[in-house]
């Protein structure tokens, strides 16, 4: 079977090499007066594309985006992505780890977790200028390289994340009951996210959340409008056109990868929900 394609922070082509977890470069370095194209692939990291001028392409998960100015683009790990980006275009692109936030605090995963669940921060061009300050003086603190540093670039980077979120198209809840809900419902994303694979039973992710199936199907569609059920065979189809589309493995491969030991029942599972055999989305996409 083949892998899609996949960048760590510690190699990617765009790294400064001062930190494993953490890095930011302008676009001017980074596309050095060229055009920049990026086939399709996968990080381990958080990915943020800061657009200050310029023209382009982000695709991620297959919903492509054109680019626009006053504009930040998010990607969380294990996300697919393409990019193009035309030369002369100016921001920065900004990746870092999970865990060089402290993500021990709740406040901290709770930002983590809406930044990657938001593809396009689309601002004014006052408030996009409020966020660029932050940016320049990450950019600065990190270049500086001087002792401590990386507890500066983290200081900035939380309060970054923090002012970004605010932006989000939906404003944060007013009530507590709606503020737990929210964090309910991303907590089972983030679930569904990582062991869909293995886990695809609603009681199941129920029985982590220590919740039962009505709580947590409620959650579920107060904040989606969808059950919990529809959200995990949503991310099970998004797994599927990962593979078929980012690698060259056989549709017998990707049932495999998803859990399916009758490839038969995975074809028609994915036809039911997409109109498309495998094979055929494939063909149809490429």
């Amino acid at each position: 079977m083949s892998e899609i394609p996949f960048r760590s922070l510690a190699t990617a082509p765009t790294s400064l090499r001062l930190s494993d977890e953490f890095d930011i470069r302008s676009m001017e370095q980074v596309l050095g007066g060229n055009d920049l194209v990026q086939a399709l692939h996968r990080h381990d990291h958080y990915f943020l594309l800061v657009l200050t001028t310029g023209e382009g392409m982000h695709e991620c998960d297959f919903r492509p985006h054109t680019l626009e100015p006053h504009t930040i683009y998010a990607m969380r790990p294990g996300q697919v992505h393409r990019l193009e980006l035309k030369a002369g275009s100016t921001g920065y692109i900004l990746q870092f780890k999970a865990g060089f936030l402290a993500t021990s605090e709740q406040g901290a995963r709770q930002v983590l977790r809406r930044t990657g669940h938001v593809e396009v921060f689309r601002t004014t061009a006052e408030r996009y200028a409020e966020l660029r300050m932050l940016l320049d003086r990450i950019a600065r603190a990190y270049t500086a390289h001087q002792e401590g540093y990386l507890h500066l670039v983290r200081a900035y980077l939380g309060a970054f994340l923090a002012d970004l979120v605010l932006q989000a198209p939906v404003p944060a809840p007013a009530s507590g009951a709606k503020g737990y809900t929210q964090e309910r419902l991303e907590e089972l994303l983030e679930l569904i996210e990582a062991n869909v694979h293995r886990v695809k039973e609603v009681a199941a992710y129920a029985e982590r959340m220590h919740l039962s199936t009505f709580q947590l199907n409620a959650i579920a569609k107060a904040g989606t409008g969808r059950t919990c059920s529809e959200l995990i065979t949503d991310q099970l189809i998004l797994e599927a056109k990962r593979y078929l589309l980012a690698t060259t493995d056989q549709v017998t491969q990707v049932a495999d990868r998803l859990g399916y030991e009758d490839p038969s029942y995975f074809i028609r599972f994915f036809k039911k929900h997409t109109g498309h055999t495998p094979e055929g989305f494939r063909q149809k996409s490429r």
